[in-house]
């Protein structure tokens, strides 16, 4: 791990991280079990988290039965549809949805003349970003089009540091997944956790929520 004062960017994720959009995911998918006719239950919702578009879709038809039910083209629709049903939610994103303290940190790390960038596999990062008011913040964002592996793979983070033009070792990489954290590991970049610390074990600074997350307490956990 690098010394503190090596520090000079942060690589953020944004989902569990600067916001949580895992709520409109579910809430989107709902609508298409409810469509299909498959009962929705929390082990569902979990199982869904992480899981591609297609896959998802499966998972909720084989839990209704009604997987042979659906031409190819037609699991097409309705995955499509929830993307339609998840987009019509993030349009109603305001401030109120940036998770406790994230503004402040971003205030801080600014004021100190520290680097950002955003290192999301969503493709609608740039939109939910302007959602939040948050898109000053963030001038560099890694292009998921651009990307040829997904995390846990390193390139995601290393094309974060280089979009900053820094060093891997002289950025930090905020998570919330523990695939995340291995991919900034992997970059040979430090790594925080934020949420259930055995989860994220493999993190060099841990925190339980957000509003744990301050220059000083990551300081603290370095130094």
């Amino acid at each position: 791990m690098a010394k503190f004062s090596d520090i000079k960017g942060f690589v953020f994720d944004l989902d569990g991280v600067i916001t949580d959009t895992s709520v409109f995911h579910s809430q989107a998918w709902h609508q298409v079990a409810d469509k299909v006719g498959a009962p929705w239950s929390k082990e569902l919702e979990d199982g869904l988290k992480g899981i591609s578009r297609m896959d998802s879709l499966e998972m909720i038809l084989k839990a209704g039965n009604v997987s042979d039910k659906y031409t190819d083209d037609e699991k097409v629709d309705l995955a499509t549809e929830k993307n339609t049903n998840y987009l019509k939610l993030v349009d109603q994103m305001t401030p109120d949805n940036i998770l406790p303290g994230i503004k402040e940190f971003l205030d801080d790390l600014k004021s100190n003349g520290y680097l950002i960038s955003l290192a999301s596999a969503s493709k609608n990062a740039p939109k939910v970003l302007s959602k939040l008011q948050l898109a000053d913040y963030f001038p560099e964002i890694v292009d998921p089009k651009s990307l040829s592996k997904g995390k846990p793979d390193p390139e995601i983070y290393l094309k974060g540091a280089e979009l900053i033009n820094l060093n891997p070792e002289q950025c930090i990489g905020v998570e919330d997944a523990a695939a995340g954290v291995e991919s900034i590991n992997a970059a040979n970049e430090t790594s925080i956790g934020i949420g259930d610390p055995q989860v994220l074990s493999a993190a060099d600074v841990k925190f339980n929520d957000t509003s744990e997350m301050t220059l000083a307490n990551i300081k603290n956990q370095m130094d």
